[in-house]
Protein backbone atom coordinates (compact mmCIF):
# COMPACT_ATOMS: atom_id res chain seq x y z
CA UNK A 1 0.00 0.00 0.00
CA UNK A 2 1.08 3.47 -0.73
CA UNK A 3 -0.13 5.84 0.61
CA UNK A 4 2.62 8.33 0.91
CA UNK A 5 3.59 9.30 -2.66
CA UNK A 6 6.94 11.00 -3.49
CA UNK A 7 6.05 14.40 -2.89
CA UNK A 8 4.45 13.81 0.61
CA UNK A 9 7.89 11.46 1.67
CA UNK A 10 9.89 14.46 0.59
CA UNK A 11 8.06 16.77 2.65
CA UNK A 12 7.92 15.13 5.76
CA UNK A 13 11.76 14.63 5.05
CA UNK A 14 12.75 18.33 5.15
CA UNK A 15 10.26 19.29 7.86
CA UNK A 16 11.22 19.90 11.33
CA UNK A 17 8.72 19.88 13.41
CA UNK A 18 5.03 17.77 13.17
CA UNK A 19 1.96 17.68 15.32
CA UNK A 20 0.30 14.31 16.17
CA UNK A 21 -3.46 14.60 17.58
CA UNK A 22 -4.86 11.54 19.76
CA UNK A 23 -7.72 10.85 21.34
CA UNK A 24 -8.10 10.11 25.35
CA UNK A 25 -10.05 7.58 26.74
CA UNK A 26 -12.43 9.55 27.82
CA UNK A 27 -13.11 11.16 24.08
CA UNK A 28 -10.62 14.27 24.58
CA UNK A 29 -8.19 15.60 21.89
CA UNK A 30 -4.72 15.65 22.05
CA UNK A 31 -2.53 17.75 20.02
CA UNK A 32 1.05 17.60 20.75
CA UNK A 33 4.49 18.87 18.61
CA UNK A 34 6.99 16.46 17.76
CA UNK A 35 10.64 17.09 16.73
CA UNK A 36 11.94 14.05 16.37
CA UNK A 37 9.79 12.32 13.90
CA UNK A 38 10.47 10.59 10.25
CA UNK A 39 8.82 9.19 7.34
CA UNK A 40 9.53 5.53 6.79
CA UNK A 41 8.55 4.41 3.71
CA UNK A 42 5.44 4.90 1.35
CA UNK A 43 2.93 3.40 4.14
CA UNK A 44 4.10 4.68 7.16
CA UNK A 45 5.83 7.04 9.47
CA UNK A 46 7.61 7.06 12.81
CA UNK A 47 7.68 9.32 15.55
CA UNK A 48 9.64 9.07 18.73
CA UNK A 49 8.50 8.92 22.21
CA UNK A 50 10.98 11.32 24.21
CA UNK A 51 8.43 12.99 26.47
CA UNK A 52 5.00 12.11 25.85
CA UNK A 53 3.40 9.79 28.39
CA UNK A 54 -0.40 11.22 27.03
CA UNK A 55 -0.12 10.58 23.66
CA UNK A 56 1.71 6.78 24.12
CA UNK A 57 -1.37 6.10 26.49
CA UNK A 58 -3.87 7.35 23.95
CA UNK A 59 -2.15 5.66 21.07
CA UNK A 60 -2.76 2.67 23.58
CA UNK A 61 -6.50 3.38 24.14
CA UNK A 62 -7.21 4.25 20.71
CA UNK A 63 -4.97 3.84 17.43
CA UNK A 64 -6.57 6.41 15.29
CA UNK A 65 -4.30 9.62 14.93
CA UNK A 66 -3.86 12.68 12.96
CA UNK A 67 -0.30 13.79 12.04
CA UNK A 68 -0.05 16.84 10.58
CA UNK A 69 2.95 18.87 9.14
CA UNK A 70 3.55 22.11 7.36
CA UNK A 71 6.23 24.43 5.67
CA UNK A 72 6.06 27.41 7.18
CA UNK A 73 7.55 29.25 4.91
CA UNK A 74 5.74 28.68 1.84
CA UNK A 75 2.33 27.43 3.82
CA UNK A 76 1.95 23.87 2.31
CA UNK A 77 1.76 20.99 4.02
CA UNK A 78 0.47 17.42 4.18
CA UNK A 79 -2.70 15.67 6.95
CA UNK A 80 -1.85 11.96 7.04
CA UNK A 81 -4.99 9.68 9.09
CA UNK A 82 -3.55 6.86 10.08
CA UNK A 83 -3.82 3.73 12.54
CA UNK A 84 -0.84 4.00 15.63
CA UNK A 85 0.95 1.00 17.30
CA UNK A 86 3.32 2.10 20.13
CA UNK A 87 6.47 -0.26 20.01
CA UNK A 88 8.57 -0.31 23.15
CA UNK A 89 12.39 -0.22 23.70
CA UNK A 90 12.12 -4.03 24.85
CA UNK A 91 10.08 -5.23 21.89
CA UNK A 92 12.18 -7.01 18.95
CA UNK A 93 11.23 -4.59 16.24
CA UNK A 94 11.85 -1.10 18.22
CA UNK A 95 15.53 -1.11 16.39
CA UNK A 96 13.61 -1.52 12.97
CA UNK A 97 11.36 1.18 13.42
CA UNK A 98 13.55 3.69 15.52
CA UNK A 99 16.18 3.35 12.72
CA UNK A 100 15.49 6.65 10.71
CA UNK A 101 15.00 8.31 14.89
CA UNK A 102 18.56 7.64 15.93
CA UNK A 103 20.42 10.02 14.16
CA UNK A 104 18.05 12.81 15.15
CA UNK A 105 17.88 12.21 18.88
CA UNK A 106 20.87 10.54 20.24
CA UNK A 107 22.77 11.02 22.38
CA UNK A 108 20.70 14.31 23.89
CA UNK A 109 17.56 12.49 24.20
CA UNK A 110 16.47 8.48 24.70
CA UNK A 111 13.90 7.50 22.41
CA UNK A 112 11.71 5.33 25.18
CA UNK A 113 9.16 3.90 22.58
CA UNK A 114 8.40 4.60 18.75
CA UNK A 115 4.98 5.41 17.39
CA UNK A 116 4.65 3.90 14.66
CA UNK A 117 1.65 5.46 12.22
CA UNK A 118 0.39 3.11 9.13
CA UNK A 119 -1.31 6.35 6.68
CA UNK A 120 -4.53 5.77 5.77
CA UNK A 121 -4.71 8.71 3.26
CA UNK A 122 -3.56 12.27 3.11
CA UNK A 123 -4.78 15.63 2.43
CA UNK A 124 -3.07 18.49 1.46
CA UNK A 125 -2.68 21.40 4.05
CA UNK A 126 -2.41 25.15 1.86
CA UNK A 127 -2.54 28.63 3.16
CA UNK A 128 -6.09 30.03 2.27
CA UNK A 129 -4.36 32.56 0.46
CA UNK A 130 -3.55 30.58 -2.27
CA UNK A 131 -7.10 29.77 -2.73
CA UNK A 132 -8.56 33.22 -1.79
CA UNK A 133 -6.18 35.01 -4.08
CA UNK A 134 -4.51 32.63 -6.55
CA UNK A 135 -3.39 35.45 -8.88
CA UNK A 136 -0.99 37.37 -5.93
CA UNK A 137 0.06 34.13 -4.20
CA UNK A 138 2.50 32.10 -5.09
CA UNK A 139 4.93 30.63 -2.71
CA UNK A 140 7.81 33.16 -2.90
CA UNK A 141 5.33 35.80 -2.02
CA UNK A 142 4.59 33.11 0.78
CA UNK A 143 8.15 33.00 1.63
CA UNK A 144 8.72 37.00 1.56
CA UNK A 145 5.39 37.19 3.93
CA UNK A 146 7.05 34.23 6.52
CA UNK A 147 10.52 36.25 6.18
CA UNK A 148 8.93 39.47 7.40
CA UNK A 149 6.77 38.03 10.02
CA UNK A 150 9.47 36.19 11.45
CA UNK A 151 12.15 39.28 11.22
CA UNK A 152 14.29 36.91 8.92
CA UNK A 153 16.57 38.97 6.52
CA UNK A 154 17.42 36.58 3.13
CA UNK A 155 21.00 36.19 2.97
CA UNK A 156 23.57 37.87 0.24
CA UNK A 157 26.75 36.30 -1.21
CA UNK A 158 28.49 38.56 1.19
CA UNK A 159 26.87 36.71 4.47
Amino acid sequence: MNILSAEVLDAASRSVLCWLATVSPDGQPNVSPKEIWAPFDSAHLVVANIASPTTVRNVRQSRQVCLSFIDVFVQKGFKILGEAENVDRGQLSFQRWAAPLLSKAEPRFKIHSVVVIRANSVEPIVAPSYWLYPAETTEESQIAAARRTYGLALRTNDD
